[in-house]
């Protein structure tokens, strides 16, 4: 990042996009007594009781903070209180708490530094992990030791709700509980030195619908008090002492997006229907039930992707079919009529979890993750299986099978949902054989013999983060190859085409749920290639209906055929340009502006 000169002179900054939308304000400097400087010094090993009560008394103010946020949180952040009672949670989970108590009475040392050694061991777990949304849950590992660690130093909290002026917060971080603190009247957005799209503050600066820029390396040392600042959290960009041009240039952009905003969001509920008639489900991804709030408010029409790995993380055990089912449950009834699909576990590989058990893998990406590790272990398998046909009694459910690589995989899977069904129908309990059950085609053996698969499925599910990597050989998170991670790629084009192509024959539909589908420039390319469904971020639905309803099917086809003649991804990119230029960028700009 570039020092900024004396002069006050127009500074650019580049950092990570966390949430929409442009302001222009002055900053205000979060100041936070700083616990990063923590001094390691032994302790007699008959005062270790002493120092773990410190500590615990520590967690326990700590706890008492967090219940006082959440029950202070304003009803359009309820829907996020799982994120804070996540936090509550981990407060007493063993990596962080029982290591603690640990260190202190095997290394008679001072609680400080225990905690300190913990954290860095339980944020070492998710550092390694590839998936960026469980990537993300270090960070609350580190808020929730900050928070701790505040306690047992004497420091006081960050007093968000008492600042009292219209400004745009710089920190070098932000935890949950303090963003959700934010009041609308008066904090503009927000920009931090750390943390990442897919981080909790995220998806509250979503869920608020402020702009927040984050991941800027050293902006809180750049930026003082009262400077007048940009936040671009379309492009991830901050601009320091504007010049006047560029204040007119964004003055005019605020009043675009908000008028294009308004429009998307008064049509966000109607159907996405193309130009010549054919009607488009637009669907949405959570992790949790309450995330169903953000679906319905963006107009989605239902889950295409309920990723039910969260149950399972930060915990030492399995959770029961009981807990299961009435999660489940709750998503069902909320959504009904309308369907929701869920993907069974996807752990293991780049989504360890503590209650499975550990293998050491060389590539655990291609080892033992989600059908398999399911398969290798019936009884975690049929615990969840139980609760979903038990919560299909009460609603839309569609099961989704993850990284399926070959007709056995299906065929096994069958064999236990008979198996669970008929033990289900012995109890009395009310479920449902009949669902929809669906493929993830994330793997490229899955593309290729689609036309197998799909005479023992009811519907496909492209799952284009992983289908790219996978056909690519290009790891979406090694940036010495990133540049060859592209969902434009004519095979992957190509593959998705066959997959289509091999449910056609078979009447049976094409879902998307990857990142590819949330992207307005794919759109001319999907609808032409027949995808039926699309499911992204919530956040992302407003948009991609607005642009379908602006499409014909019957153009989007010739311009699919052309696409699929093409050999270099460039050549797609530029036919995307040259056809469908003006119409993509000028919805792109009112994005952006």
């Amino acid at each position: 990042m570039k020092k900024v000169q004396t002069d006050a002179s127009e500074v650019r900054l580049h950092g990570i996009s966390g949430s929409s939308g442009i302001c222009i304000g002055k900053a205000y400097l979060v100041d936070r007594e700083g616990v990063d400087v923590i001094k390691k010094y032994a302790i007699n090993s008959h005062k270790a009781a002493n120092e773990i009560n410190r500590f615990k008394n520590a967690v326990s103010k700590a706890k008492n903070e967090l219940v006082d946020i959440i029950k202070g949180l304003p009803s359009d952040l309820r829907q996020n209180a799982y994120i804070l009672e996540t936090h509550l949670l981990l407060l007493n989970d063993k990596m962080l708490h029982g290591k603690t108590v640990e260190i202190i009475k095997n290394e008679s040392v001072n609680a400080e530094w225990a905690l300190k050694e913990a954290t860095t061991q339980a944020k070492s777990l998710f550092s390694s992990i590839e998936d960026p949304y469980l990537k993300g849950r270090s960070a609350d590992i580190e808020h929730v030791s900050n928070r701790i660690m505040r306690n047992l130093v004497g420091f006081k909290d960050v007093n968000i709700s008492g600042i009292n002026k219209r400004v745009i917060l710089v920190a070098d971080n932000l935890s949950p509980a303090e963003t959700s603190q934010i009041q609308l009247e008066k904090i503009m957005g927000f920009i931090t030195d750390h943390g990442g799209k897919a981080s909790h503050t995220s998806i509250i600066a979503r869920t608020l619908e402020i702009p927040a820029v984050l991941g800027l390396g050293s902006a809180s040392h750049i930026i003082n008090n009262d400077d007048i600042i940009i936040v671009d959290g379309m492009e991830g960009l901050v601009i320091i002492h504007p010049e006047e041009e560029t204040l007119v240039e964004y003055d005019e952009r605020i009043k675009k997006y908000a008028a294009h905003k308004a429009e998307i969001k008064r049509t966000s509920d109607l159907q996405a229907k193309s130009t010549d008639g054919k009607v488009f489900k637009v669907m949405g991804n959570i992790e949790l039930p309450e995330e169903i709030v953000t679906v319905k408010d963006h107009g989605g029409d239902g889950i295409g992707l309920f990723r039910t790995e969260f149950l399972y993380m930060n915990r030492i055990d399995f959770p029961d079919e009981q807990e299961l089912f009435e999660q489940y449950k709750e998503v069902v009834e909320l959504m009904a009529p309308k369907p929701v699909t869920i993907r069974t576990l996807d752990i293991n590989g780049d989504k360890e979890i503590y209650g499975a058990p550990k293998t050491k893998e060389a590539n655990p990406v291609l080892g033992l993750r989600a059908i398999r590790f399911c398969l290798k272990n019936p009884d975690v398998f049929k615990t969840q299986l139980r609760a979903i046909l038990r919560a299909a009694a009460f609603g839309n459910v569609r099961l989704l099978l993850p990284m399926i690589s070959g007709c056995e995989e299906i065929q096994e899977t069958y064999r236990l949902l008979d198996e669970i069904a008929n033990a289900l129908e012995k109890q009395g309990l009310p479920y449902r054989r009949d669902i929809h059950i669906g493929i993830m085609v994330e793997v490229p053996s899955a593309a290729i013999i689609a036309d197998a698969m799909a005479g023992l499925v009811d519907f496909f599910s492209i799952g284009t983060n992983d289908l790219v990597q996978y056909t690519l050989a290009a790891d979406r998170g090694n940036r010495h190859v990133d540049y060859l991670y592209n969902a434009l790629h004519p095979a992957v084009i190509r593959l998705i085409h066959h997959v289509v192509v091999a449910g056609n024959k078979n009447h049976i539909k094409t879902f998307m749920c990857g990142e590819m589908a949330a992207d307005i420039m794919n759109l001319p390319i999907l609808i032409g290639l027949g995808v039926d469904e699309l499911s992204m971020s919530p956040q992302s639905i407003p948009a991609i209906k607005n642009m379908i309803r602006k499409f014909s099917v019957s153009e989007c086809r010739e311009f699919a055929a052309e696409v699929l003649k093409k050999i270099t991804t460039e050549a797609v990119m530029r036919l995307i340009r040259d056809t469908y230029g003006n119409k993509l960028i000028n919805d792109l700009k009112a994005e952006k502006e």
